[in-house]
């Protein structure tokens, strides 16, 4: 394996991503299956298509054919096609509306209390939560707030089949035995528990962080670099291949992704890249410097969690929401969140590099 190998393989990767993706798009939209944003901020993204993630699994069963003997690359790609098909059923039942929620604004001449929420004068938002439409109707007739809209929500399939399906896709890893050793220590049947939560934990914090354009798949190609020069230092040149197909997909779906995106990737699409980056971390044996390239959705989804059991209260959530209902812009947070991610992979390259 040499470095001209790994050049190869990326490229190809983004080639084929990029071919795949032109073509879903095209069809996604010629089939109207297109996103109705929930964030007020967003709806004037209304109408961009949707699960175009789906080109993903037509560039890893391609790749896959062309180095169907390379272990690492064979294993990711399965596990990448696997959980998007996940994902693609969790699309599909999103297809379906579950309710229509009120989008309001205060027309009043002081803040209002809406749920979890004050509204200044003037401020709109979404009444998300059962105490806030509960509120709605005497807040309307009291003349302080106004209905300027009506918000169709997604049907979403449980968190325990949602779970149970993703520890599945661990199985499909664990099986192959290509996870025995991590961070230098010997698993046995500690490697169940290590790779579900791996798979668990990487999955949904891409799934998370895929709130705005090319967020995700900017993180993803920025921390499967990082983790493509980290074994590059550590003299790990096989190790690379799975991160530079990461790398190459992402990059190659972000020429359309990008801001203003004209495709979105769907939980098909961050389900395959959540997975693939845990497959690859787990079978390179990389998962200290894995971890903490993906600091950035991990801390996400660990301040969620938070503001889900209590302990503290997001307006909206995930945080990068709320920084947008803040007054950040949406390329603000993206560029921010790219760049912490940029700062935390190569410091932790470096400190690696001179001091390990």
């Amino acid at each position: 394996m040499s470095t001209f190998d790994i050049i190869v393989l990326f490229l190809i990767a983004f080639v084929v991503t990029v071919f795949f993706t032109y073509f879903i798009r095209n069809m996604l939209n010629n089939a109207n299956l297109v996103d109705s944003p929930i964030v007020t901020e967003h709806k004037h993204k209304k109408g961009t298509p949707t699960m175009g993630g789906i080109a993903f699994l037509f560039s890893v069963f391609l790749i896959c054919s062309l180095y169907i003997k390379n272990d690492f690359i064979t294993i990711t790609s399965l596990i990448m096609a696997s959980a998007g098909l996940v994902g693609l059923i969790d699309d599909l039942v999103g297809l379906k509306i579950k309710e229509v929620q009120k989008h309001v604004e205060n027309i009043s001449s002081i803040p209002i209390k809406l749920g979890q929420l004050t509204l200044k004068p003037g401020e709109k938002a979404r009444a998300a939560t059962e105490k806030a439409k509960s509120q709605v109707k005497d807040l309307v007739i009291g003349n302080k707030l106004k209905i300027i809209d009506e918000i169709p929500i997604k049907t979403e399939i449980g968190e325990m089949e949602k779970i149970v399906t993703q520890v599945v896709i661990a199985i499909f890893l664990i099986l192959t035995g290509a996870v025995t050793t991590l961070g230098g220590f010997s698993l046995g049947l500690l490697a169940i528990p290590v790779v579900i939560i791996a798979i668990i934990g990487a999955i949904n914090s891409v799934n998370l962080i895929d709130g705005m354009d090319g967020l995700a798949a900017g993180i993803i190609a920025i921390a499967s670099i990082a983790c493509g020069v980290f074994l590059y230092l550590h003299g790990n040149l096989e190790g690379i291949l799975p991160f530079a197909l990461l790398a190459g997909i992402s990059l190659g779906f972000l020429v359309f992704n990008k801001y203003p995106a004209s495709v979105f990737m769907g939980d098909i699409g961050s389900f395959a890249l959540g997975a693939g980056y845990a497959t690859a971390v787990l079978i390179t044996n990389t998962p200290y410097f894995g971890v903490l390239a993906l600091a950035v959705p991990i801390v996400s989804v660990i301040i969620s969690l938070i503001h889900r059991a209590k302990i503290i209260r997001l307006p909206v959530e995930p945080l990068h929401h709320t920084l947008n209902y803040k007054g950040l812009s949406e390329k603000q947070i993206i560029v921010s969140y790219w760049f912490l991610t940029f700062l935390v992979s190569a410091i932790g390259i470096l400190v690696s590099f001179y001091y390990f």
